[in-house]
């Protein structure tokens, strides 16, 4: 991405809140598209995705767009019980890596995004993730949901190739599903969650930007406070 999408209202945003960049955490379970997403921002391949079951990301990294946001990739739970304990951990070791300014501590990760695989029903693996990981150590107004895989919602059909788009069985299957999300994790984990996930591709490019409205338009106005030991 040759200039970043909307860098002023970001600036701006930054100004306000007086840090820099916005710390992004990607998180979600294996196979939802977090690299993938990460490289839709930017337009082109800045982190390795996995094929087919096997996962690409296996340490928390991070890229910067520009000087204004850095997203870091996370490997994704779900594969086995060794694993994702040692995932676990190492989130939680990131939520609480601090930095210092003025003489007053604050946490490094500014955002939580999650994401889901809009393409399966079960979210076993998120509620876990929210549970146990995201929920006890950032504050809940730092939380954002988005729902990838939109194309394959229902099985790769009603899916608009012409235009890149969900005609309008899709379009109104996938408002039903973000609706739905929203419910089921406020029921599961007791997190409400403050915006409507959105859902998009990031294999197809379909509505990515629309996700990156959501995190900029969502920007903390202030550094973020560390919330508890863990």
């Amino acid at each position: 991405m040759n200039r970043v999408y909307r860098s002023e209202d970001i600036y701006k945003n930054l100004m306000i809140a007086r840090f820099s960049p916005l710390d992004v955490l990607v998180v979600g379970g294996t196979g939802a598209g977090k690299s993938s997403t990460i490289n839709a921002f930017f337009e082109k391949e800045v982190m390795k995705v996995g094929r087919h079951c096997d996962p690409e990301t296996m340490n928390i990294s991070s890229i910067k767009m520009d000087e204004l946001i850095r997203f870091w990739d996370s490997p994704g739970l779900g594969d086995n019980i060794n694993s994702d304990r040692r995932y676990s951990k190492e989130l939680v070791e990131l939520l609480y890596k601090e930095y210092y300014m003025q003489g007053n501590k604050y946490g490094l990760i500014d955002t939580v995004l999650v994401i889901l695989d809009g393409s399966s029903r079960d979210l076993g693996t998120t509620y876990r993730l929210l549970n146990e990981v995201v929920v006890p150590n950032i504050q809940i107004n730092r939380i954002l949901v988005a729902i990838n895989q939109a194309d394959m919602a229902m099985k790769g059909r009603h899916w608009y190739e012409k235009h890149n788009c969900p005609d309008e069985v899709l379009m109104s299957f996938l408002e039903e599903k973000a609706d739905s999300v929203r419910r089921r994790l406020a029921e599961a984990t007791n997190v409400k969650v403050l915006r409507k996930p959105v859902f998009y591709s990031a294999e197809r490019g379909y509505n990515v930007k629309n996700v990156l409205d959501m995190i900029i338009d969502n920007m903390p106005r202030e550094r973020r406070k560390l919330i508890c030991q863990y």
